[in-house]
């Protein structure tokens, strides 16, 4: 437990900090004024989400705010700045892979092994939290990145449910109800991450 706890965190604060880049690159310096362009995860838990993880191994930090007024393209831009969050994770995911694998290829050093597991959690963590966010259900990433697509009276019309969603959410969440779903899709990011780092160090050991 306890080194999930600081995997969990890293996973958490890169996933909300590739939000406010995101949106700050597309022209809405929102997040950075609000200090949210930080790794810092003292700036981005949310107790309840935090709590979620720990307990479901899904969960979810505190909103990054945005200004959609400051986009050159709406639309596209506020789905962008959504997608950024999963795309992040999924990229801490082979990065942390890639790290363990490079740590026990080359010792077999206890600290540096224990290390090695600290970021494969981290990468296990993180490949949840892109699969859980995928999920086109408010208030989560996936809602925003197809907002976009659809039309705009229907959007009005799910906007206004969007609190008593997120309570279902959160029931469906600790019944384990989607504990199926996010496996499969942790799974696959996983094997596919750990199939990556194994081929580049088989080939680097090939080498030698």
């Amino acid at each position: 437990m306890l080194i999930v706890i600081p995997a969990a965190l890293l996973a958490i604060s890169f996933h909300e900090m590739a939000h406010g880049w995101s949106a700050y690159m597309l022209g809405d310096p929102t997040a950075r004024n609000a200090g949210r362009l930080t790794i810092n995860p003292l700036d981005h838990i949310d107790p309840i989400g935090f709590l979620c993880i720990l307990v479901a191994g899904v969960g979810w930090a505190k909103p990054v705010p945005i200004n959609p007024f400051y986009f050159k393209h709406r639309k596209r831009d506020i789905a962008l700045t959504a997608l950024a969050g999963p795309a992040a994770n999924i990229l801490l995911c082979f990065v942390g892979f890639f790290i363990a694998y490079g740590i026990s290829f080359f010792t077999e050093n206890r600290i540096l092994l224990a290390v090695a597991q600290f970021f494969m959690i981290t990468a296990s963590i993180s490949a949840g939290l892109a699969v859980f966010n995928l999920i086109p259900v408010p208030p989560l990433d996936g809602s925003k990145i197809i907002y976009p697509l659809l039309p705009n009276r229907i959007v009005a019309k799910i906007m206004p449910y969007e609190g008593p969603i997120r309570f279902v959410l959160l029931a469906v969440v600790f019944l384990g109800a989607l504990d199926g779903v996010i496996g499969a899709g942790q799974s696959l990011v996983v094997r596919t991450a750990m199939r990556v780092c194994n081929r580049i160090f088989m080939a680097i050991s090939g080498a030698f």
